[in-house]
This record gives C-alpha cells, sequence and structure tokens, in this order.
C-alpha cells in the first residue's frame, strides 16, 4: 500500500507483445505464481488501420479470450467510430473498454453506453492531445489512459513530457474532486515505470517488458516491485 493511501500498483500486459499463435497459454503465463499474486488486468489493443496505420485483433478475438482466462480484459479501441464498436466489448463481457478522445465526436456519449453494456469506460488521449479540454467529461469515465508512445505500434520509446498530464489529473483525483484510474501505455519498463509512478500512474501498460524474454511473470513482479517502491516516496 502506497503511503498516499492508493492501492497498490495494477500491471497489465498488453498481448500486443505476444505469441498470437498462444494467445491463452500467454495469458496464463502472466496469471498467479510462486512469485506474483497475478496481473490485474490483460490489455488488448484493437486496431483497425484506419484510425492508426496497423491492424491488429478485434471482438471475435476478445469473444474467444474472455473463454480462455478469467483476468479482466481491458480492451484498448484505436479504431473510428467507437459509437458504433465500443459497446458490443463490454457486451462480450470485457471488463474495460477504452477508446481515444480523438476519434469521438460526443465521448461522454460512448461512455455511457459502455457503461449501460456492463463495462467499464475509458477514455485514451495521445501525446499530443491536451487534457484541458476534456476535464470536465472526465466524470463520465473510469480510466483516464494517458498514451505515453504514439497509438499503432509496440516497442517505441517512452515519451516523459506526458507525465505532466498524469500529474495534473493525479491532483484532481487526490483532492477528492473525481473518481478515476490513472492509466499509462507505451514504453512502460523497468527503465520507465518508476518516473511514471513518481507522477501518479495507478495501472501500467506493459508490453515487451513481460512478454519480450523468458519468465513473463518473474518481470511482471519485477515491474510491480519498481512501480510500488516509487509510489510509497510520494
Amino acid at each position: 500500500m502506497c503511503t498516499s493511501g492508493r492501492p497498490a500498483p495494477m500491471i497489465a500486459p498488453s498481448i500486443l507483445s505476444a505469441d498470437f499463435a498462444n494467445l491463452a497459454s500467454e495469458i496464463a503465463a502472466v496469471g498467479p505464481s510462486s512469485v506474483d499474486p497475478g496481473v490485474d488486468w490483460v490489455h488488448v489493443d484493437v486496431m483497425d488501420n484506419h484510425f492508426v496505420p496497423n491492424l491488429t485483433l478485434g471482438l471475435p478475438i476478445v469473444e474467444s479470450l474472455l473463454k480462455a482466462t478469467d483476468i479482466p480484459l481491458d480492451c484498448h479501441l484505436m479504431i473510428e467510430d467507437p459509437a458504433r464498436w465500443a459497446p458490443p466489448y463490454a457486451e462480450a463481457g470485457a471488463y474495460n473498454v477504452t477508446f481515444h478522445a480523438e476519434a469521438s465526436d460526443d465521448p461522454s456519449a460512448v461512455a455511457r453506453d459502455i457503461r449501460a453494456a456492463g463495462g467499464k469506460a475509458g477514455l485514451a488521449i495521445k501525446p499530443g492531445t491536451a487534457l484541458e479540454p476534456y476535464l470536465e467529461i472526465l466524470r463520465d469515465f473510469d480510466t483516464l489512459l494517458v498514451m505515453s508512445v504514439e497509438p499503432g505500434f509496440g516497442g517505441q520509446k517512452f515519451m516523459a513530457e506526458v507525465l505532466e498530464k498524469v500529474r495534473t489529473i493525479r491532483k484532481i483525483v487526490d483532492r477528492g474532486d473525481l473518481q478515476l484510474l490513472v492509466e499509462i501505455d507505451g514504453g512502460i519498463s523497468n527503465s520507465t515505470i518508476e518516473q511514471a509512478a513518481e507522477a501518479g500512474v495507478d495501472c501500467f501498460v506493459a508490453g515487451s517488458a513481460v512478454y519480450g524474454g523468458e519468465d513473463p511473470a518473474g518481470r511482471v513482479a519485477e515491474l510491480r516491485r519498481l512501480a510500488t517502491a516509487a509510489s510509497s516516496v510520494r
């Protein structure tokens, strides 16, 4: 537990860096083990080759994964027209469904539909997107996902300048004006997670830092240890 009273840092491995031919076993590899209680969420990157220049998995794969694991799925929709496509992920059973502010004319309406379908609603913002225009609508969301790389591809370099957004929203949440989980995605590794934790991140998405070598569970445990230590000094 952090001295600030916030819960322990959450780790959400991104299966974008996992072996797509063995996704069920890759997710099982980050479940409860002798070195870690298991990840909090599994992060699923959905890309449509329109909003971002990459094409990945979609709703049918998510539906299959939901049958293969009890770990909550954190679906990050990097897609156009989230008003049409986001609610079905919640209907299917995804725990958290996040879409991009830049892809929606009415983010609050999409959030309401996600919640009505049974999911938590998340709003994502790109590195170059200002936080301030969305502060008034964040009460309609459960999660704010701050992108620390440009969305579309894994393995990019962490952009530390986005942490100012994290610090801003952390202050608002800590003074009780919002109930919101602060998530970060992009370039999170052993060398960057501490500065993100110190800035006030609650949930850390990590792809290659978890799946880029042997022992994914051990890698998760080390990320959690580093984030917990950094959070405790805030």
